[in-house]
């Protein structure tokens, strides 16, 4: 399992997902993205986004829109996506982000500690009403020293061995074809190949 950078291609995989756990798509761009794939087969476990506020006051950075696919929670993916954004956020010159959540014990085991109402920066202060209004009355502030971050080592561990919870489905919610789809006995058919 290993945590990289969304391709453009993935853009309908994102937006199907991120509709599907119900989160956050305002200004939607792919690059703002980071993906968990299983490096066995390819199979995507999870996302998150880090978004930039620019503003009069200054930049802002905001981890948001991280969802983690039913089969594979519990096993740190959320943990790797949030390490890998914050790594990115550092990248940019950002030694504070910000995260609006409404299950903020999650966050804190990674550093993050909450932040007041009244002691949010007026931008961000904004977009944690906007987050309310839209998605969550009780979602929180909280923020966190890039350079602060840590990953316990039980989610890394986790994370090296995750594998999906007993879904039987490919990633996209098909079911995989099978011969009899197109008419095909598989019994009874010969292939041009048959030895």
């Amino acid at each position: 399992m290993y945590v990289r950078d969304a391709k453009n291609r993935e853009e309908v995989w994102l937006l199907d997902h991120i509709e599907e756990l119900g989160l956050d798509d305002a200004a939607f761009r792919s690059r703002d993205y980071v993906v968990a794939v299983d490096e066995s087969d390819g199979t995507k476990a999870g996302f998150g986004r880090i978004r930039i506020h620019k503003t009069d006051a200054g930049e802002f950075c905001e981890l948001t829109s991280v969802g983690v696919l039913p089969a594979w929670r519990g096993q740190g993916v959320g943990a790797h996506v949030l390490e890998r954004l914050v790594e990115h956020a550092r990248d940019q010159g950002f030694e504070r982000v910000y995260l609006f959540t409404d299950a903020p014990d999650y966050a804190t085991q990674f550093g993050f500690e909450p932040v007041e109402s009244g002691a949010v920066p007026d931008p961000m202060a904004d977009r944690l009403e906007t987050v309310r209004a839209d998605d969550d009355d009780d979602a929180v502030a909280l923020a966190l020293e890039a350079e602060s971050f840590d990953v316990p080592d039980r989610l890394r561990r986790r994370f090296a061995d995750a594998a999906p919870g007993g879904d039987d489905e490919p990633e996209d919610g098909e079911p995989e074809e099978q011969a009899e789809d197109f008419g095909i006995d598989p019994d009874e058919a010969t292939y041009k190949y048959d030895v």
